[in-house]
């Protein structure tokens, strides 16, 4: 396990300023005032661009401005938890989306400025690889990363969004883009990702000094995500491919205990292909001007307790601020021997504490807080857990090849030896053969509160039968397909009146 690529990514981040007068604002230039075209001259300098770019990986969760952790965003839009928080308006975009009532002022705002943040500096590297400076290696790997860095930024945008502003150059006066359509999006977005993977300048894996950087396998499941979403059969077969090749390959295998994989020690284990990465040490993060330094995660913060009495690996006046309660029908689906559910709920029934709004003392145990998991932070603790966010599994490989080879007519036996790798190690038994309802039943025992389940029963048309009004209340309205996109911030309409806002 590696966390040197965050700590580096942010304090080079920081590492620049922006004017504030006219148009130079958006200029980019060192402090003392030398010429960029002077300044990225080394692969040391060409290096900080890059891991400018790679710095709004870090944003969502908490960026100063509103608390938008791509967990939670996925995980209140599913079936599997409650916003939660002090009461209904607490998070209020959240709760609106929760119920399918989301407008331009209650959305996922901050995911836009943030990713759109992370274009801009990926446009930079590869400028700045173009001007020829620099050795002829290090700046291929920089541009294939910051090129692989903008297709999933805009994989996000495009998922939540649909509908937006593309750009692969930086913008001028008076910086707009067209918006494009969300099936334009793909199309643009897949044909780069197929030539980012056919340069095969990056690792499958990277040695351990660099985890955190994307690699060819975050290519090949981003590839996977992208064109099964899309529901793209024409390029299932190649998507297929790239899972075959990842499982051939020595270089990634499921970790025999899944409640390991969630574990600081688990981190950057055989299992995980791509993960953001968070560091108590030394963290810089803080309240105030300091929320994008460099440094830990909120998430286990957010998703936990109120007013912890102490105990279970989380001392007395730890605090949690109670949002996504998971729901009682998440903990009983799991069956009684499987492996994961004790690894996926924090079940605190019986302990007091400080209830909160929607709270049925069951937490998500993938990203609980530990006392350990901030002790070295030197500052706001209840900013700055260690727990990286795991984006790619190889146990996802597994049951995208076994979804994979369904579609395209292959072998049932083949994709049924896949799924049940991931069964066997949950300490299920194996089935003899599986459908496609098998595999998004696994899909959701496997991936609870790892941001997948609602982009599941989206791309699979299951969304409208599933997300509908909860017997015990809180959500109220039913998904429909018009609420695929959520609604673009009304400031950004404002700042740009070319937008066409989503129906939703």
């Amino acid at each position: 396990m590696n966390k040197h690529i965050s700590i580096i990514a942010l304090c080079a981040a920081a590492a620049f300023t922006l004017a504030s007068c006219s148009d130079d604002f958006l200029e980019v230039k060192k402090p003392d005032g030398e010429p960029l075209e002077e300044y990225y001259t080394t692969d040391q300098r060409l290096n900080e661009a890059l891991y400018a770019a790679y710095a709004p990986l870090h944003w969502p969760d908490w960026d100063n401005k509103a608390y938008n952790d791509l967990t939670v965003d996925a995980e209140i839009l599913g079936d599997d938890f409650y916003p939660g928080g002090e009461h209904a308006q607490d998070n209020l975009h959240w709760h609106k989306l929760f119920n399918f009532e989301g407008n331009g002022n209650n959305t996922l705002a901050t995911l836009w400025t943030d990713f759109y943040s992370g274009i801009k500096r990926c446009n930079d590297a590869i400028k700045y690889c173009s001007w020829g400076n620099g050795t002829e290696e290090v700046r291929k790997t920089i541009d294939a990363q910051a090129r692989l860095l903008r297709v999933y930024y805009y994989n996000i945008l495009w998922h939540y969004y649909g509908n937006v502003p593309f750009y692969l150059e930086n913008l001028t006066m008076p910086y707009t883009a067209p918006q494009l359509k969300a099936d334009e999006i793909y199309d643009r977005l897949i044909v780069e990702l197929e030539a980012i993977i056919a340069s095969k300048v990056l690792p499958l894996r990277w040695p351990a000094t660099d985890a955190g950087r994307v690699s060819q396998a975050m290519a090949y499941m981003l590839y996977a995500e992208m064109v099964m979403y899309q529901n793209d059969t024409a390029r299932y077969p190649q998507a297929l491919a790239y899972m075959k090749e990842l499982i051939a390959s020595s270089d990634y295998q499921l970790n025999p205990d899944y409640a390991a994989i969630w574990k600081e020690s688990g981190e950057w284990c055989e299992e995980s292909i791509f993960e953001i990465n968070y560091n108590d040490d030394q963290a810089q993060r803080d309240w105030g001007v300091a929320a994008l330094n460099a440094g830990g995660s909120v998430l286990p913060t957010l998703i936990s307790p109120n007013k912890w009495p102490g105990g279970d690996g989380w001392n007395t006046g730890e605090d949690g601020w109670g949002f996504l309660p998971m729901r009682l029908q998440t903990l009983e689906m799991f069956a009684a021997n499987d492996l994961r559910r004790d690894a996926t709920v924090w079940d605190t029934r019986g302990v007091e504490y400080n209830n909160r709004y929607q709270d049925t003392h069951l937490w998500l145990a993938k990203y609980r807080p530990f006392s350990d998991n901030n002790k070295d932070c030197p500052g706001s603790k209840n900013l700055n857990y260690n727990n990286n966010k795991r984006i790619y599994r190889y146990a996802e490989t597994l049951l995208n090849a076994a979804e994979l080879l369904l579609a395209t007519g292959g072998s049932n036996s083949e994709a049924t030896s896949y799924l049940n790798q991931v069964r066997q190690r949950a300490g299920l038994e194996a089935l003899p053969s599986i459908t496609d309802d098998d595999i998004i039943n696994e899909r959701h025992l496997e991936f609870v509160g790892e941001g997948k389940r609602y982009f599941d029963l989206v791309r699979t048309g299951r969304a409208a039968s599933v997300l509908t009004p909860y017997k015990e209340g809180y959500r109220t309205n039913s998904w429909t397909p018009s609420k695929k996109h959520i609604p673009l911030a009304q400031s950004e309409l404002d700042a740009d009146p070319s937008l066409v806002q989503n129906e939703y």
